[in-house]
């Protein structure tokens, strides 16, 4: 667990995030969160994307999504008050749709507007600690859209470290340090305790020299923050959206799930390390 305080749990908040698109950063949230679940961690997954993608993916219809992290964002519910039990034992979701389309006007003459997010997760974090075990959470996952806007902001605000998926793809470095720039600027003034937790290699495909080359320039450019684990390209990781479930419910067996379970392990051993350093 990430830490407990009394009888509670102290979560561990990761933000999921790449400015660049299509790098599998919904895809890793929905499918690291699962992960974390079966190895009986407590998770809870916000969608800040305004496609809301996390939340179709996790099994949660566009009908059901009676609260939502708009709700949040605008004082309204806090994080406890919106978030859904999904079909995994132990994950739940906050879910997004379109409202957050409409965020950055919302809030554009709020002088805490950097800040909503870290304020429900304050209070969720409380929560969290003086209640009991099994309706607490030890990881919060925050799926981000790509690109630097005010949800990416508050998230990076909220986050106690940052977690980034990267494409084994030509532009792949180029997006990752655009990326690192958010970060220092963000350390500079939001969140100065705010650090990348690991870098996760997605869509690797072993048989191709391209693959080989990524891979190697992003351990060359982050060395030990580069996870071991590499998620493969596979059709099955492709598929399980459109059926509403994480991978490892479609298709527990599949190198993709196998691959989510190790990074969960790994990224758990990372955080003990953490602790004890």
């Amino acid at each position: 667990m990430s830490g407990t305080t009394g009888g509670g749990i102290t979560p561990r908040v990761l933000t999921i995030a790449n400015q660049k698109g299509g790098v599998g950063k919904t895809t890793t949230a929905i499918n690291l969160s699962t992960a974390l679940a079966a190895v009986g961690e407590r998770v809870l997954v916000i969608d800040f994307d305004p496609q809301g993608n996390a939340s179709t993916g996790l099994g949660i219809e566009m009908n059901a999504r009676g609260l939502t992290t708009y709700d949040v964002m605008i004082g309204e519910k806090d994080l406890m008050d919106c978030a859904q039990a999904t079909a995994i034992p132990g994950l739940s979701v906050v879910p997004a749709n379109s409202d957050l389309v409409g965020l950055e006007n919302d809030l554009m003459n709020e002088a805490d507007r950097p800040y909503r997010l870290r304020s429900a997760i304050v209070t969720l974090i409380e929560a969290c600690r003086k209640g009991p075990p099994d309706k607490g959470f030890s990881y919060v996952l925050i799926d981000c859209p790509p690109s630097l806007n005010i949800m990416t902001l508050n998230a990076m605000t909220a986050a106690h470290a940052v977690l980034v998926p990267v494409q084994c793809e030509y532009f792949a470095l180029e997006g990752i340090s655009q990326l690192k720039e958010s970060i220092e600027q963000i350390r500079g003034s939001l969140n100065p305790s705010l650090e990348i937790q690991g870098v996760v290699l997605t869509m690797h495909d072993s048989r191709t020299s391209l693959s080989k080359e990524v891979a190697q320039s992003v351990r060359a450019t982050f060395g030990s923050k580069v996870y071991d684990t590499m998620i493969p390209r596979n059709t099955r990781v492709a598929e399980a959206p459109s059926h509403g479930k994480p991978l490892l419910l479609y298709d527990y067996d599949c190198s993709g799930s196998q691959a989510y379970i190790r990074l969960a392990t790994e990224i758990i051993e990372r955080e003990r390390q953490i602790k004890a350093a």
